[in-house]
């Protein structure tokens, strides 16, 4: 959050996007169908966990929102969550998008997969910040010890 308030005006409008995995309820289901067997299925692990969730997601945009230290709108969402981002900003100026891989260097791998998917398919701007202090440039890996292909002719 402080990261991306650095880049933002103070007069922009914010909304503050959450995802919960779909996958979510489906797999509290199939673990409590894996440990009680079928005779003795809890049928509302998945909504239990579906409601920690959303629960959990509150609490995360209300914290949020008070770091930003100003009024923000919330969307919460369900499903695929690189999907869902890219929907939700629809229609929206800027995406502030943290990276969520390995952060302790420069580097392709400082995007997990459903970011790069974001930052590549997202209809609009994106603004992509590093959670914590950024990496010397000295991190960035060396390339591969290989030998470039030739042109094609």
């Amino acid at each position: 959050m402080d990261a991306a308030t650095e880049f933002l005006p103070a007069e922009a409008e914010i909304t503050l996007i959450h995802v919960i995995p779909a996958e979510v309820p489906e797999a509290a289901e199939a673990a409590a169908f894996g440990l009680w067997g079928r005779r003795q299925v809890n049928r509302d692990a998945g909504e239990r966990m579906q409601a920690a969730a959303e629960e959990a997601a509150l609490d995360l945009l209300t914290a949020a929102e008070a770091q930003l230290g100003r009024k923000t709108s919330r969307v919460s969402r369900r499903g695929r969550v690189e999907q869902e981002m890219v929907a939700a900003a629809e229609g929206i100026d800027l995406l502030v998008v943290a990276r969520d891989g390995d952060r302790s260097r420069l580097g392709p791998r400082s995007l997990g997969p459903a970011t790069r998917f974001v930052v590549d398919h997202a209809p609009c701007a994106v603004l992509l910040v590093w959670p914590e202090e950024t990496p010397e440039v000295s991190s960035i890996p060396p390339l591969p010890a290989r030998p470039l292909s030739p042109p094609r002719p």
